[in-house]
């Protein structure tokens, strides 16, 4: 965390976070009117538990997990439903030696 510098932590939190932030809001118009509206947010468990070497990732994957909680509260009377998955490590096509 310490060699992380200024800019590369508000890179982390604009794509990870505020991104997720601002959909949520544009999208609120549309899930009101829909009348039964349901959002999933992507998370990780980073954002449950403690990883190492992953202090900012953590941070910014359990921001998305309280916002969840909180858009669950605020968007129910609205008949919005807010979730979020929170996958673990998943290994990718990259990963696999057979495509070495």
């Amino acid at each position: 965390m310490v060699e992380f510098t200024a800019e590369e932590f508000s890179t982390f939190m604009a794509t990870n976070f505020e991104s997720v932030f601002n959909l949520s809001q544009l999208a609120d118009p549309l899930l009101k009117a829909s009348g039964a509206g349901s959002i999933v947010f992507t998370s990780s468990v980073s954002g449950f538990v403690s990883l190492k070497n992953m202090s900012v990732q953590g941070s910014t994957e359990g921001a998305i997990n309280q916002l969840t909680r909180n858009l669950a509260c605020e968007w129910a009377k609205d008949n919005i439903r807010c979730n979020a998955v929170a996958p673990w490590y998943i290994k990718t096509f990259d990963d696999c030696e057979i495509f070495a």
